[in-house]
């Protein structure tokens, strides 16, 4: 046989293979990113759910700002909260898998055998809150619409995607420029549905007030502009028997009213006026509930566990910024922050210390990197820190006692070798401009924090000013990156993946609106999150994303602060709960309304 038959044979051979393997995949119920979906077809209900949960009743919770528009797909404009409840996705997660979606519009989802396109069938029932029903067409417009015209992150998030084909009503493909990202048919199905329709005479572009058409648990039922939202359960639901949705969306009302002060919005739960509030602030949950609603058990302090990465929340350096630009500065000032006298002072010790974008998860990185996750950080020696190889990062510690001198020395020296100097009590560069800043926050909680951070830079000769902002005029600064430094959170999955690049990839550092607050445009990070995505296993995943956490945390982007141990939720004794902890955070939308509990509740207040 000569070489050219051989090289026939075999591609024929090949191309027999790839051909049994195109005819042997099948639609199924839901898709895993590692392994098989829990659930089998047909499930009734997720196991953490109660699928005889009563219907009714409210739940009243407060927003910090205002809002004007019910459009939340776009930048323009401040959008109410809750507006996801109104849109059904193709698909659902569970919360007790790492990553695994399954059909809610689609009724069933078939990967190619090369992982190169993913194929839905609606279910034939979907239908909008009018009526209509939903189609594949109505899928295609969305898709177009979000990556044409909506939020900056959903050109990224779907940067991958090269075709969306609709044969049929019922039918959609998303072709993808190869198999190499398993993400990503798993989060094509993530991205809200709507009426092609509807917007026909409609610009989707535009901030508007009026009630957009959904195919979700909810409908709207009131709107007054800056001041509340209401949304009212739709007992006609076409999902509400299906396994996925089966004990989710209990209430009839969910109401947000709108408050310019948190303070304000916590008397009101204290009042009666709001029902529930999820507390994010440590120190608030320590000291500000000692109140007598929460004396006599009217109020109840639920905090409740999981298994999901924390994120990172910390002070976020604009690297766009020529003072921020030095990462020896960034460095320098992070020791300035004394988290254990915060800890202890104004959150009763209940604080934990964040030190990874991905703590509280096997996803972190500790020790030095070894084996795989070293040999994927060899080719970077020399244009990473040198440190990433060297040693652990961890933020600087203090005794606790509120004197941090030995601290502040440690950053003047680094402050020195970055090219400063002490002049009149003032740090200074070569050109003799002084090191001043700004700080930017839209909640008055963030003081407590930050106020002592400052004093600490004032210790050093940095100036720093705090500006706190109403959440319209932060918001519209945020997305210019108006901003010197600001306290940002970066959420994370246990299945890190595609919103890598939005939070940290260079080609979003300059895209107005996008989440890559920091300005982050490092080539080997870069290179890292790809790898992130396109990890074939569980353990590539786990190895790849340690390794880049290692670069983000070398690069002083953020200085970090803490998170908590729980999620908080402060609510008048109405509602039940199943308890089960899961891998990731409970959302009430599994509560429900509990008409005993409430009853007694309401009779113990009128006393």
């Amino acid at each position: 046989m000569t070489r050219t038959t051989r090289a026939i044979a075999l591609a024929a051979s090949l191309w027999a293979c790839l051909s049994a393997g195109l005819a042997a995949a099948e639609p199924v119920h839901g898709i895993a990113l590692y392994g098989e979906p829990k659930y089998k077809p047909g499930f009734s209900h997720f196991d953490y759910v109660n699928p005889n949960a009563p219907k009714g009743g409210e739940v009243r919770q407060a927003v910090l700002g205002g809002f004007d528009s019910l459009n939340p797909f776009i930048l323009k404009g401040n959008a109410a909260a809750g507006l996801a409840l109104l849109f059904d996705t193709l698909t659902i997660a569970s919360d007790d898998e790492p990553f695994t979606r399954y059909g809610l519009l689609a009724e069933t989802m078939e990967i190619a055998a090369d992982r190169a396109s993913i194929t839905f069938t609606l279910r034939a029932d979907a239908k909008f809150h009018d009526g209509s029903p939903v189609t594949a067409q109505d899928v295609a417009f969305s898709y177009k619409m979000l990556k044409e015209k909506g939020s900056p992150h959903y050109r990224s998030y779907f940067g991958d995607v090269t075709a969306v084909e609709a044969p049929d009503a019922r039918t959609i493909t998303f072709r993808f420029k190869d198999g190499t990202n398993h993400e990503l048919p798993l989060i094509i199905g993530e991205f809200p549905v709507f009426s092609a329709a509807y917007y026909a005479n409609r610009p989707f572009d535009q901030t508007s007030l009026d009630a957009p058409l959904g195919s979700g648990p909810y409908k709207l039922k009131a709107v007054d502009a800056n001041r509340s939202i209401t949304y009212q359960r739709d007992p006609n639901y076409w999902a509400k028997d299906l396994g996925p949705q089966k004990g989710h969306h209990n209430f009839d009302t969910l109401r947000y009213d709108y408050y310019r002060d948190d303070g304000v919005a916590l008397e009101a739960l204290m009042a009666g006026d709001l029902t529930l509030r999820q507390e994010t602030s440590s120190s608030r949950w320590a000291t500000a509930y000692d109140k007598p609603p929460v004396r006599q058990g009217l109020i109840q302090r639920t905090e409740i566990g999981d298994s999901s990465p924390r994120g990172m929340q910390g002070w976020v350096y604009n690297t766009r910024r020529p003072i921020f630009a030095d990462r020896r500065v960034r460095a320098a000032l992070a020791y300035a922050f004394d988290f254990e006298w915060t800890n202890k002072t104004l959150s009763d010790g209940k604080l934990i210390r964040t030190v990874s974008y991905f703590d509280n998860s096997e996803l972190r990185a500790r020790g030095l990197p070894q084996g795989d996750e070293l040999a994927l950080l060899e080719p970077f020696r020399g244009k990473v820190p040198d440190e990433v190889f060297t040693q652990e990062y961890l933020p600087p510690q203090t005794d606790g006692s509120g004197n941090i001198r030995d601290n502040l020395r440690t950053a003047l020296r680094m402050l020195r070798e970055a090219g400063w100097t002490v002049k009149d009590n003032k740090l200074v560069n070569a050109e003799g401009k002084p090191l001043t800043f700004e700080i930017l926050i839209d909640n008055q909680a963030f003081e407590r924090t930050t106020l002592p951070f400052i004093k600490n830079l004032e210790q050093l000769g940095v100036t720093a000013t705090l500006r706190l902002l109403d959440v319209a005029q932060y918001q519209k600064r945020i997305e210019a990156y108006d901003f010197d430094m600001m306290i940002g959170i970066f959420p994370q999955s246990i299945s890190p993946g595609n919103e890598q690049r939005d939070f940290f990839g260079a080609h979003t550092a300059d895209i107005p609106g996008g989440r890559n607050l920091a300005g982050i445009k490092d080539p080997a990070i870069d290179a890292l999150i790809e790898q992130v995505i396109y990890a074939p296993s569980r353990a590539a995943l786990v190895t790849r994303t340690r390794a880049l956490d290692r670069l983000l945390r070398w690069g002083h982007y953020v200085i970090p602060q803490f998170h908590g141990r729980t999620t908080r939720y402060a609510h008048w004794d109405f509602y039940g709960r199943t308890g089960v902890e899961t891998l990731q955070r409970e959302s009430f939308d599994r509560w429900w309304w509990d008409a005993e509990k409430a009853a007694a509740t309401q009779a113990k207040k009128g006393k």
